[in-house]
């Protein structure tokens, strides 16, 4: 059931739309999906970015972290998202060592997104060491969501997942990736968990529409893992993340009311059961009575 206004006219989400939204200082949410279902909850509830997220590793797959992930498990998803989306704008996320070998690579994986998975748009990680990744992207008509900051497919080298940009060296970086990127055409940029003070000045110095997670509320726009929003992960939110709603003990409850139910022979009932036509079922029952009488 879709909660957008009745009677509100729903446009195509674009880049072009996505810009005007910044000029115009309106808000754009974004939020993951994996699947038709939740695609199709997310799209008619009006959302205008849709990224089926490598974050789909660890809340649907079971990984520990993002880089296991391959091409085409992202493609899988991406292709059953597609399906769902009618008016959001698609972006699919690039696994890891998809882009990150060569830029040859990273431009035949990223056209199998748009060709065969029917993304909108491929986000990738990193900043100024992606550039020519990101040209290569723009120049085969391909529009790029950049990403910056505490960067999840960067988990080892950065040391776990720490809140990146606290030194001025940092900020200076940050800085110069989100410019770069900014200047190579990305159509928007995430940034993920770094501090509210540098996301703002991010925003401010870059005319690409700017969306953060764990980034404070100055930025274009917000994203979350749609399984952290409705309280479907099993491990602690992170800071961040506010809840708004506990789907995982609704579907706990179903589920344990169901297997009640089953071992207490109350599921199903006859009501919730199929009949043979009365003429059948008296046919039957002759047929029944003659085979007693044989025996």
């Amino acid at each position: 059931m879709s909660i957008t206004s009745i009677g509100e006219a729903r446009h195509k989400v674009t880049t072009v739309t996505l810009a005007e939204k910044k000029s115009r200082h309106e808000p754009i949410t974004c939020l993951t999906a994996y699947d038709y279902a939740t695609a199709r909850l997310v799209d008619e509830a009006g959302i205008d970015l849709i990224l089926v997220g490598d974050s789909l590793a660890q809340v649907v797959l079971g990984y520990e972290n993002t880089l296991p992930v391959t091409m085409g498990e992202m493609l899988h998803h991406t292709r059953a998202v597609r399906r769902a989306v009618k008016h959001g704008f698609l972006v699919a996320d690039m696994p890891y060592a998809s882009y990150h070998v060569s830029v040859k690579d990273a431009v035949r994986n990223a056209t199998k997104f748009a060709k065969y998975g029917g993304a909108e748009a491929v986000k990738i990680e990193g900043g100024e060491k992606r550039i020519e990744v990101v040209n290569a992207l723009v120049d085969a008509e391909i529009p790029v969501m950049g990403h910056i900051g505490l960067t999840p497919q960067s988990v080892h080298a950065m040391g776990g997942y720490k809140v990146q940009g606290k030194s001025l060296a940092a900020i200076e970086q940050l800085m110069r990736d989100a410019v770069a990127l900014d200047e190579a055409g990305v159509c928007c940029l995430v940034l993920e968990g770094i501090p509210r003070e540098v996301a703002s000045m991010i925003t401010a110095e870059v005319s690409t529409p700017t969306i953060g997670i764990g980034a404070g509320p100055e930025c274009d726009g917000q994203v979350l893992v749609i399984h952290d929003l409705i309280g479907m992960t099993f491990a602690s939110p992170a800071k961040f993340v506010r809840r708004y709603a506990d789907v995982g003990s609704i579907i706990g409850d179903a589920i344990a009311a169901y297997k009640h139910d089953v071992v207490a022979g109350d599921y199903p009932s006859d009501a919730e059961s199929y009949h043979l036509p009365k003429e059948t079922a008296s046919a039957l029952e002759d047929v029944m009575a003659r085979k007693r009488a044989m025996r």
